[in-house]
C-alpha cells in the first residue's frame, strides 16, 4: 500500500508546480528548500517535509515517464 497524502499537501504541491515547475527537482533537499521559501513560515516543519517529498516524487515520476500525476509536472 502506498502512502495517502492529504488533499491540503497536494493542493500545495500543485500550486507550486504551476509557479515553480523549472525549479522543481528529484532531490528532496532542494525541493524542502524551495518550499521553505515559498511557504516562508506559514507552515510547520512537518507540512514542509511532506510537501517536499510529494514533489520529489512526482519529478521523479515523470523523470521515468510515468504515468497519473506524475504528467501534471510537466
Amino acid at each position: 500500500m502506498g502512502k495517502i497524502r492529504t488533499a491540503k499537501v497536494k493542493r500545495t504541491a500543485k500550486e507550486i508546480v504551476e509557479t515553480f515547475g523549472a525549479r522543481i527537482s528529484t532531490s528532496f533537499e532542494e525541493n524542502k528548500a524551495l518550499v521553505g521559501q515559498v511557504l516562508e513560515g506559514r507552515v510547520s516543519k512537518k507540512f514542509r517535509n511532506k510537501v517536499a517529498g510529494y514533489l520529489t516524487r512526482l519529478a521523479r515520476l515523470s523523470a521515468k515517464g510515468g504515468a497519473g500525476e506524475a504528467g501534471q509536472v510537466q
